[in-house]
C-alpha cells in the first residue's frame, strides 16, 4: 500500500500557494470592520501583527532546513515539546481549516446565489463537489488550481494599487492628492492607542495562513528551498498587500465612509468612478473565496494524514490512492462542509457566526507551540555543537520571546474585550481543552496496549 505522498508540486506551485495563503477576503471585505473599529491607524495594526507572522515564518524557516526530515508545520511542535505537542497542535490545526471548509463554501454559495438566483445550499453543495473532485485527482491538481486563483488575487491588489495609487497621488484625482485623508476625520489616530492594539488582534487571523507553504512543501521537490523563500519573502508580501493596500484605500476614501461588512476595495474603486468596481470586485472576492476553500480542503487531508501516520488519528486515514492522494481524508473535509451548508439552511446567519467564532484563537495556540519549539530545538542544537543552518532566527533568543510575548499579549487582550473576541476565546480554550484531554486518553490506552507513539505510527503505517 502506498504510504509516502507525492512530490508533484512544481516551484511555481508552491510559490503562489505560499502568497496566496495570506490574501483571503478577511483582505477584501473582513478589513472594513477592523478599519471602522480604528481609522487610519488600522495601518499600524496591521504591521504589528505582520511582523509577529513574519517572526514565527522565520523560526519555521530555520527549523525545516536544520530538520529537512520533518515534513509538516504541525510536526515541528512534536520534535521541539513531544508527543502531546504533535498530536494537540495537528488535531487544533486540523479542526480550524476544517471550519473553514464551510465557512467558504457558504460564503461562496451567497455571492453566486447573487448572481445567479439559484438556491445557496444548492450552489455550495456543487461548490464541495467540484473542490473535492479537483483535491481527489492529485496534488498537482491541487496546486495548479490554486495557482490560478492566487495569480488573479496578487493580479487583482496589484492592479488596484497602481490604480490607488495614481489617485491619491492627485494623477487622477481631479482636485489633487488624496493624502489629507488619513487625518482629516478625527487625526491619524481616532480612537486612541488602545484601540491601534486591538486592532492588532482582529487583524492577526486574517494574515495567518502563509504556514500553508510548510504542509505543500512536504509534496514539492526541494522542500526545504521552498520553506526558506516564504520565511525570506513573507515580509514583502504583508507590506505590499495588507500594509500598502490599506493605506492607500485610506488615502482614496475617507475612514468614516467605511461600514463593516462591505467591500472597502470595491468602495474605493467606486469613489474612483470605475462603474465596473462592483462586478469586478464580487468576482475577486469569489475568487479569494474559492482559493481559501481550495486550500483548507488540502491541508486538512494532509494534516490528518501525517496525524494517521504518527498513530495519533485512525489509521485507515493513512490510506493512498494510486495518485498518492489520501482520499479518505479529503472525504472527511467534503462530509464537514456539507454538513455545515445544509446546517445553514435554516438559519445561515446563526450558522456562519457560530463557525467564525469557533476558530477563534486556535491560530494563536499553534503558533505558540511552534515558537516555543523552535527555543527548544534551537537551544538542543547549540547544546550539541552542530552547525549552525542556512537560515537562523534573527536577533535569537530575544526576538523569539519577543514573538512568543506577542501572541501571549493577543490572547490577553481578547480575554479582556468584552463580545465577540473573548466569546471566540473561550470556545477556542474549551476546544484546547478537549484536544489536551483526548491526547490523555489515547496515551492512557497506549500504555494499556504496552505501545509507545512510535509503535502506533509504525502500526499505522501498515
Amino acid at each position: 500500500m502506498q504510504t509516502e505522498l507525492s512530490r508533484s508540486l512544481q516551484p511555481r506551485h508552491v510559490t503562489m500557494i505560499s502568497i496566496g495563503g495570506i490574501i483571503g477576503a478577511g483582505l477584501f471585505v473582513g478589513s472594513s470592520a477592523s478599519i471602522a473599529a480604528t481609522g487610519p491607524a488600522i495601518v499600524l495594526s496591521y504591521l504589528i501583527t505582520g511582523l509577529l507572522v513574519l517572526l514565527v515564518m522565520r523560526m519555521l524557516g530555520e527549523m525545516a532546513v536544520a530538520n529537512p526530515q520533518i515534513r509538516s508545520f504541525t510536526e515541528f511542535a512534536r520534535a521541539g515539546l513531544g508527543p502531546w505537542a504533535g498530536f494537540v497542535a495537528g488535531w487544533l490545526y486540523w479542526y480550524f481549516w476544517m471550519i473553514v471548509v464551510p465557512v467558504e463554501a457558504i460564503a461562496g454559495a451567497n455571492i453566486l446565489h447573487g448572481w445567479l438566483g439559484l438556491p445557496a445550499w444548492l450552489l455550495g453543495i456543487m461548490l464541495m463537489g467540484v473542490m473535492t473532485g479537483v483535491n481527489l485527482m492529485s496534488a498537482r491538481s491541487y496546486g495548479e488550481f490554486e495557482f490560478w486563483f492566487a495569480s488573479v488575487k496578487v493580479a487583482a491588489i496589484l492592479v488596484f494599487i497602481a490604480l490607488a495609487a495614481a489617485f491619491a497621488c492627485g494623477f487622477t484625482s481631479g482636485t489633487g492628492p488624496t493624502f489629507s485623508n488619513l487625518s482629516s476625520y478625527g487625526g491619524f489616530v481616532p480612537r486612541g492607542w488602545l484601540a491601534v492594539l486591538a486592532g492588532a488582534v482582529t487583524v492577526y487571523f486574517s494574515l495567518t495562513g502563509a504556514e500553508i507553504t510548510m504542509v505543500a512543501a512536504a509534496e514539492s521537490k526541494e522542500p526545504a528551498r521552498a520553506v526558506a523563500q516564504l520565511s525570506s519573502s513573507v515580509i514583502v508580501r504583508i507590506l505590499t498587500f495588507y500594509v500598502g493596500s490599506m493605506l492607500l484605500i485610506l488615502a482614496v476614501v475617507p475612514w468614516v465612509r467605511i461600514h463593516p461588512g462591505e467591500s472597502p476595495f470595491t468602495l474605493a474603486l467606486t469613489v474612483m468612478q470605475f462603474k465596473w468596481a462592483s462586478v469586478a470586485m464580487s468576482a475577486i472576492i469569489l475568487t479569494a473565496v474559492l482559493s481559501c476553500l481550495n486550500s483548507a480542503f488540502y491541508v486538512c487531508s494532509r494534516v490528518l494524514f501525517v496525524l494517521a501516520e504518527h498513530g495519533d488519528a485512525p489509521q485507515w486515514l493513512v490510506q493512498l490512492n494510486e495518485r498518492r492522494v489520501p482520499t479518505r481524508s479529503v472525504l472527511m473535509g467534503s462530509l464537514a462542509g456539507v454538513l455545515g451548508i445544509l446546517a445553514a439552511i435554516t438559519s445561515s446567519q446563526t450558522v456562519f457566526a457560530f463557525l467564525v467564532n469557533a476558530s477563534g484563537a486556535l491560530m494563536v495556540f499553534i503558533y505558540m507551540m511552534v515558537a516555543l519549539s523552535h527555543i527548544r530545538l534551537r537551544r538542543a542544537r547549540e547544546a550539541s555543537g552542530a552547525a549552525a543552518p542556512a537560515i537562523t532566527m534573527w536577533f535569537f533568543p530575544w526576538a523569539s520571546y519577543a514573538a512568543v510575548a506577542g501572541m501571549a499579549a493577543i490572547l490577553i487582550a481578547m480575554a479582556f474585550t468584552p463580545g465577540e473576541l473573548a466569546q471566540e476565546l473561550r470556545v477556542s480554550v474549551l476546544a484546547l481543552a478537549v484536544a489536551v484531554g483526548a491526547y490523555l486518553a489515547v496515551r492512557a490506552r497506549r500504555r494499556a496496549l504496552g505501545l509507545t507513539p512510535s509503535m502506533a505510527g509504525s502500526q499505522a503505517g501498515h
